[in-house]
């Protein structure tokens, strides 16, 4: 199937209400396993790489050539996505790869310079049919707006997405990067002002600390876009360490890796079908 754009991903979802699951890749069993996922639940997805993964394998470009061979020979819609990229040299680097969206982060910049650097990217972007999700302000676990108690602001948003004009918006509304606990207080009524406020799909960071039935209900009140990194990786890890627990004399990486894989592969088909769910948002 011919490579998808995330854009059609996205819009296609929140225009049916749903959520449109955006999974990080670390290595090539991820990728393998996140399509895998999604062919199981018939369902799109977008195949993330963060600027960090890439400096793990020297550059961009392995890991990335590699996600986009494997989003091509999907079953499904497949989108490959730059995530947290923080120069626009990368953001070049992956676009002249053919990704066709971009996470551009400058939020650890004040205020009127991550304005600027934003809507360079984004003119940048836009000229080669690029699609672009930016943060305003930083996204916690790293002490930023999406440490505990920091919201986005409505109107600070609006204003932010008119100046830079990015398609997407990730905002704080209590979720954390890298929690390893699905127990995070997600305020329901802050996303969908967000959702009122903002004209564009709005995106969650750091979903792995939040639980099912928050996430669907995220979605309902008017999140669309649904990163998920952290969980992946702890059924991955999980699914290694079990294997040489009860196989220690193991020697081949693919004896380990490709049970851990197929966990993978079980929790995208799971919180894909999470996202698809059509609830109605209600709270006691």
């Amino acid at each position: 199937m011919p490579l998808t754009t995330t854009d059609e991903i996205v819009l296609g979802a929140r225009e049916r209400n749903a959520g449109a699951g955006a999974f990080n890749v670390v290595q090539i069993e991820h990728a393998q396993a996140i399509v895998a996922g999604a062919e199981a639940a018939g369902l799109p997805v977008i195949l993330q790489i963060s600027e960090n993964t890439a400096r793990y394998h020297g550059s961009l470009e392995p890991i990335g050539l590699a996600t986009l061979a494997i989003a091509r020979r999907a079953a499904v819609p497949v989108a490959v996505h730059l995530d947290h990229a923080e120069s626009l040299d990368l953001v070049r680097e992956a676009v002249a790869l053919g990704f066709r969206s971009v996470m551009f982060d400058a939020s650890k910049l004040p205020y009127e310079e991550n304005l600027a650097a934003t809507r360079e990217t984004t003119d940048y972007c836009h000229r080669h049919d690029v699609w672009v999700e930016a943060e305003l302000g930083e996204v916690g676990g790293k002490d930023g707006a999406h440490a505990p108690g920091v919201r986005t602001d409505p109107e600070e948003a609006r204003a932010f997405v008119t100046a830079t004009a990015v398609d997407s918006l990730a905002v704080a509304v209590g979720s954390s990067h890298a929690m390893v606990t699905r127990d995070a207080v997600l305020d329901f009524e802050l996303i969908a002002r967000l959702r009122e406020a903002v004209g564009v799909p709005l995106v969650l960071h750091g979903s792995s600390g939040v639980g099912d039935v928050d996430l669907a209900w995220a979605v309902s009140a008017g999140m669309t876009k649904v990163n998920v990194a952290t969980h992946l990786n702890k059924a991955f890890t999980r699914a290694v360490r079990t294997h040489l627990e009860e196989q220690p004399g193991t020697v081949d990486p693919r004896r380990y890796l490709g049970p851990a894989r197929d966990a993978v592969a079980h929790e995208v088909t799971h919180l894909l079908q999470v996202l698809a769910a059509d609830v109605e948002l209600s709270r006691t």
